[in-house]
């Protein structure tokens, strides 16, 4: 499957003083395949070496030295990493934390060689051996599953087009918008993990994806051990469990695990935060840009990582979801919140550290809660997964009434739409409807 990064990593790889570059992104979401896609399409001989299964080499690269790893290296692939026309790729980096250290030298040293890093539980690594990241000598990727539009890509090229900007907004005919819901409800069952992904492609079989996705799972379990630091492994486990099934829900401890403190709930949160397998959305007062300066860390709630992994961790079934109507689809559980969710949160752009906010009122005569808030430019602009009619959306016109907002986004199982709703005493926003499938729009 092609992947949108690839056009990020020619805009690096082209760039003017290029840094070596780090992908990050949780496991298994394709950061080593998308360097070798992207090596392959740009023609460049690509020699890569897992540093896992190279453990030997800590000393070349405790030595900080470009020009000896180098040597290191190429003595055990047979190729010449230097040499014109290729790309050095260290996967697995983790394995060898000093490794990150040395990429700073690299920079200095060997700027004309164009390098690579990719590795999971990357943080984990920083943490143990502690000492940082080579600020300002490396530049940062941030790889996520596979959306939407890539899935529709792959699925039906045909369909592509329907999701531009353009023809959201002039309207789709029935049988396109009938196609794109139905491939909607299958990226919610399949997700955008890549081998789950592939794996619905070639056999369009839910009980082989369902495999994969318990697979994938299972090497999770595995990983609780190389990161628990003293952790409870049975919490982990507890704590693994229950992020998927209260997706969207406020962050409360004892939700999480009855029999242990608060401080160690919250600790193997973080855990799996800096795993990327929960992506955190905290609380925002939102009254204006940028979103963070007004961020409360200690108010949040959880996306899982991964829309099929989140409803195969839940037990759904593809005849379960096909069976929803479009109202229950939207406001049941939390499946689409995570479907938009996901997306949203790695909107910023592949080199952007990836983040997500969302607004909560909690007083005593009313709350309100607007499931995601994101910047637009220098606009704050309230998002909204729910389905009816838009009198409907109470804490929505609360939250632009109280931040005097006058636009507002809504996605849901119906067309595109664009109303102004009065809101407050003598205020007016204007509430633009999009389809599920606009959440992969191509501009």
């Amino acid at each position: 499957m092609k992947r949108d990064a690839i056009n990020s990593m020619k805009k690096w790889f082209s760039g003017h003083n290029r840094h070596p570059l780090v992908i990050r992104g949780a496991r298994q979401v394709g950061k080593s395949t998308l360097v070798r896609d992207f090596a392959l399409a740009e023609g460049l001989a690509l020699r890569e070496i897992n540093l896992y299964r190279n453990l030997d080499l800590i000393p070349a690269f405790r030595s900080l030295d470009p020009k000896r790893i180098c040597q290191e290296i190429s003595d055990r692939i047979s190729s010449d990493v230097t040499a014109p026309g290729g790309i050095l790729f260290l996967d697995e980096i983790q394995a060898i934390p000093e490794a990150i250290d040395a990429l700073r030298y690299f920079y200095e040293e060997m700027p004309n060689l164009p390098i690579v890093a990719a590795g999971s539980l990357l943080e984990f690594a920083l943490a143990r051996h502690n000492f940082s990241m080579p600020v300002g000598r490396v530049e940062y990727m941030f790889l996520g599953p596979i959306t939407f539009g890539e899935f529709v890509a792959a699925a039906d090229e045909y369909l592509l087009k329907s999701i531009s900007m353009e023809n959201v907004v002039a309207g789709v005919s029935d049988a396109v918008h009938e196609k794109l819901m139905d491939l909607v409800r299958r990226y919610m069952l399949v997700g955008g993990m890549p081998e789950a992904t592939q794996t619905w492609l070639d056999t369009q079989n839910f009980a082989e994806v369902s495999a994969v996705h318990r697979r994938i799972v299972n090497t999770y379990i595995d990983d609780f051990a190389k990161y628990a630091y003293g952790a409870d492994l049975a919490l982990m486990q507890s704590v693994f469990r229950a992020i998927p099934a209260r997706v969207g829900e406020k962050v409360k401890f004892v939700n999480y695990s009855r029999e242990s403190k608060a401080a160690k709930v919250a600790s193997v949160i973080d855990l799996f935060i800096k795993a990327r397998i929960a992506c955190p959305v905290v609380h925002s007062d939102s009254n204006g840009i940028p979103l963070g300066a007004e961020e409360r860390p200690s108010v949040r709630k959880l996306l899982f990582l991964d829309v099929g992994l989140m409803n195969y961790a839940n037990g759904l079934t593809w005849t379960r979801l096909s069976d929803m109507d479009d109202i229950a689809l939207v406001n049941e559980g939390s499946i689409a919140e995570q479907f938009v969710g996901q997306h949203l949160f790695f909107r910023r752009g592949d080199f952007e550290e990836p983040r997500l906010n969302y607004w909560l009122r909690e007083c005593a005569k009313s709350n309100a809660e607007v499931d995601y808030v994101v910047e637009d430019g220098s606009v704050v602009m309230p998002i909204e997964v729910k389905a009816g009619a838009a009198g409907s959306l109470r804490s929505l016109w609360q939250m632009t009434a109280d931040k005097h907002l006058d636009q507002a986004i809504r996605f849901d199982a119906g067309r595109f739409s664009r109303q102004t709703v009065r809101t407050g005493d003598n205020g007016h926003c204007e509430l633009t409807t999009l389809p599920f499938y606009a959440i992969g729009m191509k501009n």
